[in-house]
């Protein structure tokens, strides 16, 4: 992962710092992250999060909002409105770059900003949000005896996670008319709704206002036991893959051509970046995977290496065919697990393919077998696999015919 440090101006017409984390790869897709209330890009959470994305293709700028961070401006100047603002500002600065965002992420305040900042975003495909409130007015619950000297006053220093901040009472009366309503009912994206249930800071039953008031598609996953900053490693690390796995539905690939889904029975590969090794695969259109190789041989370890998908199919056809035989023979067989390991290294054969000899594959397969099963019903069974379609294929010579074929335009 590359990370590059950027600028761009905020609503106030100050400097907002970011950090743009960039794969080593191809970009699939680009990502704005917005983070929780008084916080910044750095936090643990927001590093971790954008670093998981970014080694699965998904660019991530992650900022902070003005007054916060690195950030020109004062925050005592600065509402939710003026996040939401900084928000577009974000997406309009990498729109420049010649990367538009399709996924935006918000974390607390964060995930109510870009709910709010969604419909309002060209070209926008999915929006996640973690531990977010479904009205931006919860976050005044954070200054307890101090609301009343806020109103009173005008304004008042409020203590939050050891750090002292001026909040007046424009805050307090812009997050008080802020309503998430119709930009839920306007999302215009697809929705992930992402909070932990213990979150003692802001509780579960926002996540689901959010989603029953969202539109389809929507989604709700529990992040189990996180707190509400995500602060786990182990969290974080959860947390960004199931966003990256959802989001692959909805993030078009801008390397994805009209023409790239095959027809039935054939299953095309498709090169991702010139530069790289990742192949996009896609079979009869209703399937999608990705092959790779790791990244010490230059890929970027986003999907199985070609030699790991021959030695999966092993393993798949030979559970699959012990499990038909036992059906068709009544044996009473409640699970199977097949090992395959398979020790040849793509890199190196590409290097000795010119010289034409021809190498021993060896697979090894170890297989597990559970329920009440005889001796003679395991037996039958391990002659079985040996028998599978994908076993024959490999110890079998198999001709491959190869064609030249023009390029469609």
């Amino acid at each position: 992962m590359k990370t590059e440090r950027v600028t761009f101006e905020g609503h106030s017409g100050g400097m907002l710092a970011a950090r743009l984390d960039m794969p080593d790869g191809q970009v699939r897709a680009t990502a704005i992250f917005a983070h929780c209330f008084t916080c910044s890009k750095d936090i643990p959470a927001a590093r971790r999060i954008a670093s998981r994305l970014a080694a699965q293709g998904v660019a991530v700028l992650r900022f902070d909002f003005t007054g916060l961070g690195h950030s020109e401006g004062e925050f005592a100047n600065t509402h939710f409105s003026s996040n939401v603002e900084d928000l577009l500002r974000a997406a309009s600065y990498l729109t420049a770059r010649d990367m538009p965002p399709t996924l935006l992420i918000g974390h607390s305040l964060g995930g109510a900003a870009v709910i709010k900042a969604a419909p309002d975003v060209p070209g926008l495909r999915a929006v996640v949000t973690i531990g977010a409130p479904f009205a931006p007015g919860h976050v005044s619950n954070n200054f307890g005896e101090k609301l009343d000297e806020i109103r009173e006053n005008g304004s008042a220093t409020v203590s939050l996670a050891g750090r002292d901040f001026t909040i007046r009472k424009s805050f307090i009366d812009d997050i008080g008319a802020a309503s998430l309503i119709e930009a839920l009912r306007h999302l215009g994206a697809a929705l992930l709704v992402m909070h932990a249930p213990r979150d003692a800071t802001v509780g579960i039953d926002n996540a689901s206002e959010i989603f029953t008031a969202a539109r389809h598609p929507k989604s709700f996953v529990s992040l189990d036991t996180a707190d509400h900053l995500i602060t786990q490693e182990e969290d974080a690390v959860y947390t960004a893959d199931i966003i990256a796995t959802w989001s692959s539905r909805y993030l078009a690939s801008r390397d994805v051509r009209p023409e790239a889904v095959p027809p039935t029975g054939v299953i095309r590969v498709s090169e991702y970046d010139a530069e790289g090794l990742r192949q996009g695969v896609c079979v009869a259109g209703r399937h999608h995977l990705i092959a790779d190789e790791p990244t010490r041989v230059g890929g970027t370890d986003q999907g199985p290496t070609p030699y790991e998908y021959l030695a999966a199919a092993l393993g798949a056809c030979t559970a699959m065919t012990m499990r038909l035989y036992a059906r068709r023979k009544d044996i009473p067989l409640a699970h199977t697990e097949v090992d395959v390991t398979h020790d040849r290294e793509h890199l190196a054969d590409c290097e000795a393919c010119e010289d034409g000899t021809p190498k021993v594959d060896v697979f090894s397969r170890k297989i597990r077998l559970e329920g009440d099963l005889s001796d003679e019903q395991r037996a039958s069974l391990l002659r079985i696999a040996d028998k599978c379609p994908v076993h024959w294929t490999l110890e079998s010579v198999a001709v491959i015919k190869t064609q030249l074929v023009e390029t469609a335009t």
